[in-house]
């Protein structure tokens, strides 16, 4: 797979709640922050959404936002609206005016995402996914949390299963989008993958975890020199090539250790440790605890 399909099959998405949202009139709800992915796409009408310290932010039709860890926000018909603070609920939501057709109307959802790895999603995304209106980016991403929406109410088997892997294609399908709009002064994966030799790069690591590789031999797949090639993905990505391969084996051996399906020399070897005691003594200074404890600690007794 490529490294962003790596990193949302790591990230195992589940548990969706989706709803629909809708306004009449003059309206402002306020959401305090969760842990936890959310997402938007309005349907009808426009919105106005505002983050603490930031400037409100137009939502027009076809628009849709995703939100890796969701801070504190308001929601309004109108900017600058001081909201009402509100719980969220996993039923259909009607603001404002309660009477005639709704002027605004949106669907809406969060997801649990696998919580040892959750950090990786917060380091490698930009905190705020914005899609603007494409007729056919926004057609898809509906019919995508139409599906979503419609798995959630019911209860047939497989359940959990197709709501993973629904909720993998919906994250994939924003952020691969070349129309996303991400702040350009965030480092991370996806600009990482927007350029040519960086993503490359990336690509090899992601392809072969368990290879010696050195800043020089990723500098030569991208076509640099060892100075610019370093320069450029730190710059980029937010932390150099060596540290990102090493964050990235941890992550895998989480991973492992979280399905319990592996021994500790399968897992070092997996993802290229010479011996299980390396990659234990690895696992500790990052990770501060053993392999085996963080597997009992995160509920997975395994081979570990």
């Amino acid at each position: 797979m490529d490294p962003l399909s790596d990193v949302i099959a790591l990230l195992r998405p589940n548990t969706a709640i989706s709803k629909p949202i809708s306004g009449r009139g003059a309206w402002a709800v306020r959401y305090a922050a969760y842990d936890a992915p959310g997402f938007t796409i309005i349907l009808k009408g426009a919105c106005w959404i505002q983050f603490e310290g930031e400037r409100p932010m137009r939502l027009e039709t076809g628009a849709f936002l995703l939100l890796p860890s969701t801070p504190a926000f308001t929601l309004s018909s109108h900017p600058g609206m001081v909201g009402t603070p509100t719980d969220p609920m996993d039923v259909p939501v009607r603001h404002g005016d309660q009477e005639d057709e709704a002027d605004f109307t949106a669907l809406g959802g969060t997801f649990r995402i696998e919580a040892a790895n959750a950090p990786l999603l917060l380091a490698l995304l930009p905190s705020m996914i914005h899609v603007p209106p494409s007729e056919g980016r926004s057609a898809r991403l509906v019919r995508l949390i139409d599906l979503i929406a419609d798995e959630c109410r019911g209860d047939e088997p497989g359940k959990d299963i197709v709501l993973q892997h629904m909720l993998e294609v919906l994250l994939i399908e924003a952020l691969r989008s070349q129309e996303t709009v991400m702040d350009q002064s965030c480092a991370g994966l996806l600009h990482g993958m927007r350029d040519a030799a960086l993503a490359r790069v990336l690509s090899a690591m992601h392809a072969d975890v368990r290879a010696d590789w050195t800043v020089a031999s990723l500098a030569r797949i991208a076509g640099q020199s060892r100075s610019a090639f370093a320069a450029r993905f730190g710059a980029v990505l937010g932390c150099g090539p060596i540290e990102y391969l090493a964050r990235w084996r941890m992550a895998l051996a989480k991973d492992a250790l979280l399905r319990g399906t592996k021994t500790l020399d399968r897992i070092a070897d997996d993802i290229g440790y010479d011996s299980a005691s390396a990659f234990s003594t690895a696992f500790r200074k990052r990770l501060g605890c053993p392999p085996g404890q963080f597997a009992r600690m995160n509920g997975s007794a395994g081979h570990a």
